[in-house]
This record gives structure tokens, C-alpha cells and sequence, in this order.
């Protein structure tokens, strides 16, 4: 086994990424892996004032919070910001399950993390 050094470690290209069809949206979109960052942020948006998972701020829009946070444009940019999140939630069910399934399968997020989130 290599040790890593630390130019090693920050000059690795970690954040997967993939394209996902969304025929309700009429193409396709590029989904990124969440950095440690992103994920901290996204999980820091569901906690309440205790610092326990809030069960309403976890489930409200929580597919098109991960959306916004996982889709990127060719240059690896994010396309959404935390204020196009209420009308990424107007848009399709079907559409945003599978955009959030990709941005979770890729973040490593598992479905008792997102159990947790929610407060469950």
C-alpha cells in the first residue's frame, strides 16, 4: 500500500460524476458527487436550534435541496442555488427521485443517513 502525501491527497480528483437521463425535463443533467463541504452544508440545513435532525426541515424539499446541490454544469458549476430550491420542488416527482437517487448513490449517502436527516 502507497502513503499518501498531503499534495497527493489534495490534487486527487474525488467527486465522481454522471449524467442522468430526465425525460420529463426533455434531456439530460449532470450530477456531482457532494465534497465534504456540500455534504456538511446540506446535513447542517436539517439540523434544528438543539442540533438534533429538525423532522420538518428534513423531509420539506429535501429531493430538490439535493438536486440543487448535486447538479453541475459541464464545468463541474452548480446550476441551482439554495433560493431556486422552492421551485426545483415544483417541478416533477418522478424527475427529482431520479436526480436525488444519482446524487446519493455518488455522495456515499446511504438510506439510513437520509433516515436520520429526517428525523426518523
Amino acid at each position: 500500500m502507497i502513503l499518501l502525501s498531503r499534495d497527493a491527497i489534495l490534487a486527487a480528483d474525488d467527486t465522481p460524476s454522471e449524467i442522468v437521463d430526465v425525460p420529463e425535463w426533455g434531456g439530460q443533467v449532470r450530477v456531482m458527487a457532494m465534497t465534504g463541504t456540500d455534504r456538511d452544508k446540506f446535513e447542517a440545513c436539517m439540523v434544528g436550534k438543539n442540533g438534533k435532525p429538525d423532522p420538518a426541515k428534513g423531509l420539506e424539499n429535501f429531493r430538490a435541496r439535493l438536486a440543487a446541490a448535486c447538479i453541475v454544469d459541464e464545468d463541474g458549476h452548480r446550476l441551482f442555488t439554495e433560493k431556486d430550491v422552492a421551485a426545483l420542488g415544483r417541478k416533477s416527482a418522478a424527475a427529482l427521485d431520479r436526480v436525488a437517487d444519482a446524487a446519493q448513490r455518488i455522495s456515499a449517502m446511504s438510506q439510513e443517513d437520509v433516515e436520520e436527516l429526517a428525523g426518523n
